[in-house]
């Protein structure tokens, strides 16, 4: 099966929205008649923001030119160090595959663009949050544990 990925720009606002909803809604376990206007309303503002300073780059994993995935990379600067000279970095998210094509390599194309996308921008970090189910995968592509890191606020696990 061909996988072609396509970037998303701000013309692709409201598949953007329809796509982010499907993944908030499944990774985050909320229900679908849970009303989500607040947070979709945050996301939509994000994006117009985002796409257009070039500071998210999304695009969407197709198939026989039909979207079944979707994914992409927020990037930021941090003062640089020797782990990431250029200080450029890229947290890659929402990274996901309709269930139906899992394992056909949606994914691994979603991360290889993103990544490629990135380096191509000077990013000398780039790292991910991930589910059990996906770390393979990731470990796959080159990424590993980044030791020494705590997230701050409610606990979530």
């Amino acid at each position: 099966m061909e996988i072609a990925i396509k970037r998303a720009g701000i013309a692709d606002l409201e598949e953007l929205m329809r796509w982010r909803e499907i993944v908030l809604r499944e990774v985050f376990s909320i229900p679908t008649g849970e009303d989500m206007t607040g947070l979709l309303t945050a996301n939509r503002a994000y994006y117009q923001t985002a796409l257009e300073q070039e500071e998210h780059i999304a695009c969407f994993a197709c198939a026989a030119e039909k979207p079944v995935g979707c994914g992409g990379i927020c990037l930021h600067r941090e003062m640089p160090s020797p782990d990431n000279p250029t200080g450029q970095c890229g947290y890659l998210m929402n990274i996901f595959t309709l269930s139906a094509m899992r394992q056909h390599g949606v994914g691994r194309a979603i991360v290889q663009w993103l990544v490629q996308e990135a380096k191509r921008r000077g990013c000398g970090k780039i790292y991910l949050e991930s589910t059990e189910q996906a770390y393979p995968l990731y470990r796959e592509l080159g990424f590993h544990d980044m030791r020494g890191y705590l997230k701050y606020g409610e606990k979530t696990d």
